[in-house]
């Protein structure tokens, strides 16, 4: 009688397979992941956050479709006690399988930090806060910290020297110390043995080459007339004449919309004023672009000890030897700015 019913029972046994196999493999296996057209699929998981804060973003930011069984198979996969904050990147279509394996073998994706020019720490911090899981408050904090820059040799004027503009791959959770860090390390890569002897041989420290590079990117956007601008920077430093930078005045007020400086604006006391104070200031007056440093450091030679800017906007200067024939240009650019209504 038996074997009648086991075509029966194996069946059934089939069939109850079936129902608890199925689930499990939607739940775990099926494509669950879904990227809505036009959205970004980099998911960023803050510092600190639970485990039902992450499930709750993925849901929010409509990366799952299947919420019960993304938690089922996160469970079964202990990712709660494997959560690891950064940036990751997610594919539509994956399983919830893969989108837990990712997030919980802590694999990012770095992101690339890019900056151009900073003038201040301040400006620096607020755009890294920008771009990193960081404080803004944090970061400034380190930049204007004695004891902290101590340690590698700076201070809150000359940190600034360190960040060199450029193109870095980070992660996005790298905290506001690790941030320093790299970029100190980045420095002295920069500063090989080659670029090391170029400044010996000006006679001037790291430091000082980055200071006048400043000078220099704060002076013109034309990297083919860097190397004459610094050329006649270091010439006036031979000659032990102040620089008399316009850039440096600006920085030494704060205002670095000015566009023309006056006599009153030349009376202020600050060692970063180098009408009053001869000499290279004690920090860079903004962070020197790459073409600005080997500017300096691969100096045009001439005999030009004044330059001043066309009056045909094209952003160049007219340089001159002596201080009779920078009048003449001064004089020029002067009456230009006057009939262009810059007072």
């Amino acid at each position: 009688m038996m074997r009648k019913y086991i075509p029966w029972i194996l069946v059934g046994a089939l069939v109850l397979g079936v129902l608890f196999i199925y689930p499990y493999y939607t739940s775990t296996f099926a494509p669950s992941v879904s990227i809505p057209a036009g959205q970004s699929n980099v998911f960023y998981i803050p510092a600190g956050a639970s485990y039902d804060q992450i499930a709750n973003l993925l849901l929010q930011q409509n990366f799952i479709t299947d919420p019960k069984g993304f938690d089922w198979v996160a469970q079964r996969m202990n990712y709660p006690r494997h959560i690891y904050p950064g940036r990751y990147t997610i594919e539509d279509g994956w399983s919830n399988r893969e989108l837990v394996t990712r997030l919980r073998s802590g694999k990012q994706t770095p992101i690339k930090y890019t900056f151009v020019k900073f003038r201040t720490v301040e400006q620096l911090a607020e755009d890294a806060a920008q771009k990193f899981d960081m404080k803004e408050a944090e970061l400034l904090n380190l930049l204007t910290s004695p004891e902290y820059l101590d340690d590698f040799g700076l201070n809150p004027q000359t940190v600034i020297s360190i960040f060199i503009p450029n193109t870095y791959e980070m992660y996005w959770n790298t905290s506001a110390e690790d941030l320093v860090k790299r970029m100190y390390k980045e420095y002295k890569a920069f500063w090989n043995p080659e670029r090391n002897e170029k400044a010996k041989k000006l006679r001037l420290t790291r430091l000082e080459v980055m200071t006048l590079a400043s000078i220099v990117e704060e002076e013109t956007n034309q990297n083919d007339e860097k190397p004459r601008i610094a050329g006649v920077y270091l010439n006036r430093i031979r000659k032990r004449m102040p620089l008399q930078a316009d850039p440096t005045v600006k920085f030494a007020i704060g205002d670095f919309g000015l566009r023309r400086i006056l006599n009153k604006h030349l009376e202020i006391d600050s060692p970063y004023n180098t009408y009053k104070y001869p000499g290279i200031p004690p920090g860079p007056i903004c962070t020197p672009s790459i073409p600005s440093i080997n500017a300096v450091l691969n100096e045009e030679k001439h005999s030009y000890y004044y330059f001043c800017a066309k009056t045909d906007t094209s952003g160049y200067h007219q340089f001159s030897k002596t201080l009779s024939e920078h009048n003449q240009y001064a004089k020029k650019y002067h009456q230009w700015l006057n009939q262009s209504g810059i007072r």
